[in-house]
């Protein structure tokens, strides 16, 4: 049974922060504290990011925070995002939201119970009936393990529509009190944002018909230290290796034959990769893994710069950026996530309905 995209939708909080000015405020509360950050501070730099988006004035990142602050701070810019990434979603595909009868909510940068889309229940105009999936955890991988939940659900349930949401407040996780190499990175390399699409086998009437394909997933043992989160009392703790570039030039390209293998589809036949960038140095070894011309992923480039890593949502701003393009034909999204996990979803574009 084939599953089409019908509407598709980006989103980010209201303050926008330059990297220039991110890195000058890093600078004040590191620099006595930490005394590599001068020699670490480069990865602002050569990070490919011209500015982001946070859910929080930068002002607020001057100020001691806990878990109780972060997180009520997370409740209302995470929230306020779903709300506007499904509106615009919903409104991109011509549906309204008593048309949903599933929503599938990914994020991993806060807790809220219940969760948020019951949160914005109301605000939207779910019906009660409505069935909700929230998935916690996914990390980076979350935008394309939540394209392939969505349309594993709707291939199970022939009509049924399909609502994804993937929300992530990474900025509120920022750390200054732990003075890990792995907080200052962060600090150069992650936003905040959301992403939303609708997903149904209903075939749409009009416009570019999108057909998505079953997921991928590949795990690797003894990895769980690669990424993630450490919980202690103030909140959450990044967890980012320095081997996750070389980690992708080593894994990436049989994992990706792996996948391709499982949609019975071979690396000649992909007309455009769509990959999540968790930054400039994996969007460079994705490349030399997959043995693409150096410089040709310039849509996940270009949302790097532009809004930095935001960890789930980010493929999909790519993937919208792809198709706002022109771009038809054969791909693939592709994402690396806490696991460590690689996430794989083939889908096709065809210019116009037939």
């Amino acid at each position: 049974m084939n599953v089409y995209l019908h509407g598709l939708s980006t989103v980010v909080p209201p303050y926008c922060l330059t990297q220039t000015d991110i890195k000058e405020r890093a600078s004040i509360i590191f620099g006595e504290k930490y005394p590599q950050f001068d020699r670490l501070s480069k990865a602002f730099n050569t990070a490919g990011i011209d500015k982001r988006y946070s859910a929080v004035p930068i002002d607020w990142f001057l100020k001691v925070h806990g878990w109780a602050d972060r997180n009520a701070a997370f409740l209302t810019g995470a929230k306020a995002m779903f709300i506007k990434s499904a509106e615009n979603a919903l409104q991109n595909a011509g549906w309204v939201a008593s048309d949903v009868d599933c929503v599938v909510s990914v994020c991993s940068t806060g807790i809220a119970t219940p969760t948020l889309d019951a949160q914005a229940s109301a605000e939207l105009g779910f019906r009660d009936d409505i069935m909700r999936v929230p998935l916690f955890g996914l990390g980076c991988a979350g935008g394309v393990s939540g394209l392939s939940v969505a349309q594993s659900i709707a291939t199970a349930g022939p009509g049924t529509n399909v609502l994804l949401v993937v929300v992530e407040t990474c900025s509120l996780s920022f750390r200054a009190d732990r003075l890990q190499k792995a907080d200052i990175i962060a600090a150069a390399l992650f936003g905040d944002g959301s992403a939303a699409a609708c997903i149904s086998s209903k075939r749409p009437s009009s416009g570019k018909i999108i057909s998505l394909n079953s997921g991928y997933q590949k795990m690797w043992p003894r990895t769980l230290g690669i990424m993630g989160w450490d919980v202690d009392d103030t909140g959450l703790g990044v967890v980012f290796d320095r081997s996750i570039p070389s980690f992708v030039t080593d894994e990436f390209a049989a994992a990706t034959t792996s996948a391709l293998k499982a949609a019975n589809l071979n690396h000649a036949q992909i007309d455009r990769y769509v990959c999540h960038p968790g930054g400039a140095k994996v969007v460079d070894a994705i490349e030399g893994a997959l043995h693409l011309d150096q410089g040709s992923l310039i849509a996940e480039r270009g949302v790097l710069r532009k809004t930095g890593n935001m960890s789930a949502p980010t493929v999909m701003f790519v993937m919208q950026s792809v198709l706002e393009a022109g771009t038809t034909g054969q791909m693939m999204a592709c994402a690396l996530g806490p696991g460590f996990t690689a996430s794989f979803l083939p889908f096709y574009v065809q210019a116009e309905a037939a």
